[in-house]
């Protein structure tokens, strides 16, 4: 297993945190006070990734000791409770889901949702650049694609614990490592002449990127927010289907047409599309059967995800609709994406247009 060095750092807190984290583990110097708005500042979410990830695949260079000292523990506590509570605070903008019960609600949300369409875009007028950079920004969930997941299972009743094991079994690929849906799309991503090594491009990653992550890690992290990562999950299955279709049709717009490059997009429309009653009806609605106070909580994670997400989607949109890249530095093209001639991606010489709505 191959592990990247932290990124540089983003802003006072990465700064000194990085800088220790370089050392044995120790008690946390003083560290400075989170600054920004705590749902997209990238200091604040790089400090975040970079602990969780401690409970992942870890950094080169760190101590995996890290993970379990009680100064970083309480520092990641901190930044959890300050993005939860602007998460708390934003999905109150939000529309809330009405229906008698739980599925009901999660489709009510999912068809009262209003964030731009990327996948729509890219399907209809996505450049190569673009879609690499699509490619980019996701790699930091789905080269983890299930595993914020696999914490829940212990802490579920037996009928949404059996649906979830069910579709997280699809995700980590039957039991065949060539399957495996981190496996295919790191597969897509060499087949673009991206680097597929996890966490490559975390320091061309913005604030909002790194919150979609976040969010799946503190979900899976803690007891109390089972039924949000529930609710997380189904939504994500229930409109995954669709989407990958789009972003399949995307990628065969833009010229990538190998096996390689579409086969995890063209697998997701076939087994999320078997997912979707599975995930709303079982697992999201057979949680709350069992433990019906925790229905408030799986839609609380439904809609946490589309506030995220939204951002995101309107990050990317804008960035491409103004003609500039959506990430924060270019990436090399090498490879299968390019032949013989290296050159950067994410960058952008003509003004973009307008981004349609969904």
């Amino acid at each position: 297993m191959t592990r990247v060095a932290l990124p540089p750092p983003a802003g006072p807190l990465t700064e000194v945190l990085f800088e220790a984290l370089g050392g044995s583990p120790a008690p946390l110097p003083e560290l400075p006070e989170p600054q920004g708005d705590p749902l997209d500042d990238l200091d604040h979410h790089l400090a975040l990734y970079a602990c969780c990830e401690l409970a992942y695949r870890g950094w080169a260079g760190v101590d995996p000791e890290w993970e379990s000292e009680p100064s970083l523990v309480g520092l990641r506590r901190v930044l959890e409770r300050r993005f939860e509570g602007a998460v708390v605070a934003g999905v109150a903008e939000l529309p809330e889901a009405s229906g008698r019960d739980v599925p009901e609600r999660l489709e009510a949300l999912i068809a009262a949702d209003e964030s731009p369409s990327v996948a729509r875009f890219l399907a209809r007028e996505g450049d190569p650049e673009q879609v690499r950079e699509l490619l980019v920004h996701r790699s930091a969930d789905r080269l983890k694609e299930a595993e914020p997941h696999l914490r829940a299972i212990a802490r579920l009743p037996d009928r949404p614990k059996a649906a979830m094991v069910e579709i997280l079994a699809d995700e980590m690929g039957g039991g065949r490592p060539e399957m495996l849906h981190s496996h295919l799309y790191r597969r897509a991503m060499d087949a673009l002449g991206l680097d597929g090594r996890e966490n490559a491009y975390v320091d061309r990653l913005p604030g909002i990127t790194l919150a979609t992550v976040n969010l799946m890690s503190l979900f899976g992290s803690h007891a109390r927010l089972r039924g949000a990562l529930a609710g997380h999950l189904a939504v994500t299955e229930m409109t995954s289907s669709a989407a990958s279709r789009l972003y399949g049709q995307a990628m065969r717009r833009a010229g990538f047409e190998s096996r390689d490059a579409t086969h995890y997009f063209d697998e997701h429309v076939e087994a999320d599309a078997v997912h979707d009653v599975l995930a709303s009806h079982d697992l999201a609605g057979g949680l709350a059967e069992a433990e019906p106070e925790l229905a408030d909580s799986i839609v609380f994670g439904a809609r946490a995800l589309m506030l995220v997400e939204g951002g995101l989607a309107q990050h990317l949109l804008g960035a491409w609709e103004a003609g500039r890249s959506s990430l924060r530095a270019p990436v090399r093209v090498r490879g299968p994406g390019t032949g013989e001639r290296a050159r950067s991606a994410g960058m952008h010489s003509s003004p973009r247009r307008t981004a349609p709505t969904p």
